[in-house]
C-alpha cells in the first residue's frame, strides 16, 4: 500500500516515513504543498496524510484539488486543533483529522481504519464489457451462418 505524507517539518515527514515503512508501507513525502499537490495528482495513493500549514499551496487547497479529481482517503495531521479547523477539514472532504502533537500508535491505527475502508479503488471507474449480438439459427435450408451478425 503507498501512502503520500505531505509536512513541512522535515524532522516529522521522515519520521512519518520510517514508522509508516516499519509497518509496511511504501512511503513518499512532499515538504511542501506545491510538490504535495503535484504528487498526489499524479501518483497512485490508496492513502494521504496532509498537514495543513504548508508553504506554497495550504493543506485546505491540496485537498480541494485531490478532491476534485480523486477520493483516495486523507487524513489531515496538523497543528491546527481547534473544534472549527477539524469542521473545516472534515467538511472540506478530509476521512480524518489528527492533532499534533499525536501518538505514532493512534496515527497507525488511523491509517490501518482508513486503508480499510478504503480498499476498494474508488478513483477508478468500472470497466463495462460489450459483447456483440449472438446468432441461434441458421441460414438457407439448414447450411451454418457466418459466427456473428445475420444471414445475407
Amino acid at each position: 500500500m503507498r501512502i503520500l505524507v505531505v509536512e513541512d517539518e522535515r524532522r516529522l515527514g521522515a519520521y512519518l516515513r520510517k514508522g509508516l515503512t516499519e509497518s509496511g508501507y511504501t512511503v513518499d513525502v512532499a515538504d511542501n504543498g506545491v510538490d504535495g499537490a503535484h504528487l498526489a495528482s499524479e501518483g497512485t495513493y490508496d492513502l494521504v496524510v496532509l498537514d495543513v500549514m504548508l508553504p506554497g499551496k495550504d493543506g485546505f487547497e491540496v485537498l480541494a484539488d485531490l478532491r476534485a479529481q480523486r477520493s483516495v482517503p486523507v487524513l489531515m495531521l496538523t497543528a491546527r486543533d481547534a473544534v472549527e479547523d477539524r469542521i473545516r477539514g472534515l467538511t472540506a472532504g478530509a476521512d480524518d483529522y489528527l492533532g499534533k502533537p499525536f501518538s505514532f500508535g493512534e496515527l497507525l491505527a488511523r491509517v490501518q481504519a482508513l486503508l480499510r475502508r478504503g480498499t476498494k479503488r474508488r478513483d477508478i471507474e468500472p470497466t463495462v464489457l460489450r459483447m456483440a449480438p449472438t446468432w441461434s439459427s441458421t441460414c438457407r435450408a439448414g447450411a451454418p451462418r457466418a459466427a456473428v451478425g445475420p444471414c445475407h
